[in-house]
């Protein structure tokens, strides 16, 4: 049946408890983290794949430039996602400044200035999996009760982006919003837009919009957002896919792996799931975005309060 409230816990992460287990059993699991610094040279490309792709298209017929932006340019804005994702763990440089600077660069085509603010919220979710104070990632209780219906789950989905960085950010009165590294993302974000509208008009920037909403909205590849928290499994949080769209975005489907090692890079997070298969093998798992994505919005006892939570730690 659906659910009309949370699964409500006051134990700590499995993360924590599993990090540790692997560590002890497999001790070599050590020896794959750290910095991948050429990740910097697929942001550069893919930055310059989407800016040329809207240069390209951005003209055409609707019926050119739209097919584009929802396969192709959603796909690109995806995986720079994921690479702005790397950045916020410091797993491109060593070197912080470093990281925010190539997430400001990964930022350029997605229109909306982003990635820094995105970095605050993600660090927290991990710090504070579960927690409604601080957790972003997790739906809140209004958003909860209102999204009902296969319906209002397509449009929760479609507008993913706006939810995310306005109602979620909104809800954590707790966080603080602006810094200096904030404020820069913002600038260079609206310089580069206004530069782009200044030179070749609006309709590049239409495509590239379409292409950001798409990515991490009503999209296969949106089916991420479920597939990560939303339980399946009594009592596990967490949920990795291992289908073949992990080609297309950085393995950023080995999602347990990731939260019990943050400091393992995209490139050898299949290395952690072979390494230690007795403590990741016997989870719950998905296989197909695309099917969890129509379970998901048809499947009535599919509810935005399937989210394991617990109390705020101040």
């Amino acid at each position: 049946m659906a659910r009309a409230d949370y699964i409500h816990v006051a134990r700590v992460q499995h993360h924590m408890t599993r990090r540790r287990d692997i560590l002890q059993t497999h001790p070599e699991v050590r020896n794959l983290a750290g910095p991948t610094p050429v990740t910097a040279l697929w942001v550069i490309a893919l930055v310059g794949v989407q800016l040329a792709l809207s240069l390209l298209v951005g003209g055409t017929r609707w019926w050119i430039w739209l097919p584009t932006a929802y396969i192709v340019g959603a796909t690109i804005d995806h995986a720079l996602w994921v690479l702005i994702h790397e950045c916020t763990h410091n797993l491109v440089f060593r070197r912080p400044q470093l990281n925010k600077l190539t997430g400001i660069v990964a930022n350029l085509p997605l229109v909306f200035p982003a990635a820094l603010s995105f970095g605050r919220y993600h660090l927290l979710h991990h710090q504070h999996l579960g927690e409604l104070d601080y957790d972003a990632d997790v739906p809140g209780p209004l958003e909860s009760r209102v999204i009902k219906g296969s319906m209002l789950k397509a449009a929760w989905l479609a507008a993913f982006a706006g939810i995310q960085g306005l109602v979620r950010t909104h809800r954590l009165k707790k966080v603080s919003f602006f810094d200096r590294w904030i404020a820069a993302n913002f600038v260079t974000q609206i310089c580069a837009t206004g530069a782009l509208y200044w030179l070749v008009g609006p309709r590049p920037l239409i495509y590239l919009a379409v292409s950001s909403i798409s990515a991490i909205g009503l999209h296969p590849l949106g089916a991420r957002w479920i597939q990560e928290h939303f339980v399946f499994a009594e009592d596990q949080e967490t949920y990795s896919y291992y289908g073949p769209l992990n080609r297309v975005c950085f393995n950023m489907g080995y999602h347990n792996e990731h939260h019990d090692f943050v400091t393992v890079p995209w490139s050898r997070l299949p290395a952690l799931k072979r390494a230690a298969p007795e403590f990741y093998d016997t989870l719950y798992a998905h296989r197909s975005w695309t099917r969890l994505l129509l379970r998901f919005v048809f499947d009535s006892d599919r509810t935005l309060f399937d989210r394991i939570v617990r109390p705020s730690r101040d």
